[in-house]
């Protein structure tokens, strides 16, 4: 059940979820999608996350532009008036590393994510991928959004889902904006909030030693997973996992 007591850090109120038998407070988790799909891949986490007493938000941007997003995700962090972990799936990194700034948000966690530096965007980091390295099947831009071809779009984006899953997610994609790809941030919340890496060391989209590189520049305490580019999907409780402890974490 929610509770309202005082936030920590002065005169915000704040929302606690407890567990059903009174155990601990817990802080709220909002969870934020990538390009090429919606909210609701993240039915797996969600359901793993509530059962264990979490109020959860899912954020359904509309990967427009970077500066979109970020107003649809600093939205949902205000209704849930509480301390806030701000989790982020591929794209949906670079969303978290410009909106974590807000004063709720107390860790970030990348899942198989973007997490850039001042400046950067998604266009910029995929700008040079290392020798060898998997090419993602996008296709070339339609009236300024992307897709990716979808006859690949399971063995690049979902080689682990569950077939008929993978191939919903392949013929339901979301139009990803260009002007997305070119957001760049302003100032990463990660240089001064605590954050937390899921490495899948099968991606196809993210090159593992780029994810591990990013990881290891945020200052970030990492897991890694075998599992591909849809790690959320396929294996949530391990997700799930990663998001607890941030929530568990005391700042």
């Amino acid at each position: 059940m929610n509770m309202q007591q005082a936030n920590q850090q002065g005169s915000k109120g704040a929302t606690s979820t407890r567990k059903s038998n009174g155990a601990e407070s817990r802080k709220a988790i909002a969870l934020v999608h990538g390009g090429f799909v919606d909210g609701s891949g993240w039915a797996g986490v969600y359901n793993i996350l509530k059962d264990k007493g979490y109020n959860v938000a899912v954020v359904q941007n509309p990967t427009k532009s970077l500066a979109e997003d970020v107003a649809f995700t600093k939205s949902a962090i205000d209704s849930l008036k509480s301390e806030v972990v701000l989790v982020g799936h591929s794209y949906g990194g670079v969303v978290i590393t410009e909106a974590g700034t807000h004063p709720q948000v107390t860790d970030l966690v990348y899942i198989a994510a973007f997490a850039p530096d001042k400046g950067e965007s998604v266009s910029s980091l995929i700008a040079n991928p290392p020798p060898g390295a998997p090419v993602p099947p996008i296709l070339p831009p339609q009236d300024g959004y992307l897709f990716l071809d979808r006859a690949k779009f399971a063995a690049s984006f979902a080689a682990d889902v569950e077939p008929g899953t993978a191939s919903f997610m392949a013929d339901s994609q979301v139009p990803w904006g260009v002007d997305a790809l070119a957001g760049a941030v302003s100032e990463p919340a990660w240089k001064n909030k605590p954050s937390y890496y899921l490495v899948t060391s099968d991606d196809k989209m993210i090159p593992p030693p780029a994810q591990r590189k990013m990881a290891e520049r945020a200052k970030a305490r990492v897991s890694e997973v075998a599992g591909s580019h849809s790690i959320y999907v396929s294996k949530p409780r391990e997700v799930a996992e990663i998001i607890g402890k941030a929530a568990a974490s005391s700042n």
